[in-house]
């Protein structure tokens, strides 16, 4: 069963679009790559590799625009615009996509995250900035560094999107909450990999005593959806009783 939503989102300042796919389960927002939009992760078969798990109900498989990411990709507006949207796509999720998860889930209920690419980027920092709202995540081929692809001086807006640059100064009940979660990042070696950007992740999530673990899955596994068709599933029956 698909369901799509869609409304504006006054902090973005655009419209957003959410999609779901099965009728019950543990719902798992997946974020699309860079430039993607809800319906990418269906177009490149990554929610056929995962009916089994949709069909038996024990997932709800939920992903909306990567509305950040295509404004980066496609040089939308001035480096500081691309930060900013970044900061409020991370803020119109919490406060707009989850909610509207909730409502469809009869109730609040922990979220995993998942992606690939700047959806990993998306996946681990959602769980890092709201550990409330979610409890785990799953980072494929990530690209964490992305001020490399924005370009311009770092801003604020860019501070608090990027795990590499707030985790370090968490504190408090934020990070006694973020003790409690689990970030799993997964990268091949193969063509446009760079399974460093995850250890680096890894790197200043430990440094916090915040669980994590990266999987470097070798040569053989490139920066494509054939790579993601197979970590995903593995990884998910995992996660997901």
């Amino acid at each position: 069963m698909k369901v799509t939503e869609r409304w504006w989102s006054d902090r973005m300042g655009q419209e957003l679009s959410l999609v779901r796919w099965g009728h019950y389960g543990v719902p798992v927002l997946l974020f699309p790559t860079a430039g993607g939009d809800a319906e990418e992760v269906e177009r490149n078969q990554l929610v056929d590799r995962l009916a089994p798990m949709i069909e038996a109900g024990r997932i709800k498989v939920y992903s909306c625009d990567s509305a950040a990411g295509r404004a980066m990709a496609q040089k939308v507006g001035s480096t500081e615009y691309r930060m900013w949207l970044f900061n409020a796509y991370h803020q119109a999720v919490a406060e707009e996509v989850v909610p509207a998860i909730h409502a469809d889930s009869n109730g609040p209920q922990p979220i995993v995250t998942a992606g690939a690419s700047i959806g990993a980027f998306n996946a681990v920092a959602m769980v890092c900035r709201y550990p409330h709202l979610f409890s785990a995540a799953i980072g494929m081929s990530g690209t964490y560094a992305i001020e490399q692809f924005i370009g311009g001086p770092n801003t604020d807006d860019l501070y608090y999107s990027s795990p590499l640059q707030f985790v370090p100064g968490l504190e408090g009940e934020a990070l006694e909450t973020l003790r409690h979660r689990f970030v799993l990042m997964a990268s091949g070696s193969g063509d446009y990999e760079d399974v460093g950007e995850s250890w680096a992740v890894a790197k200043v999530l430990g440094d916090k005593g915040i669980p994590n673990r990266v999987d470097d899955w070798g040569p053989g596994y490139m920066h494509d959806w054939p790579t993601w068709w197979e970590m995903l599933p593995l990884y998910l029956d995992d996660l997901v009783p």
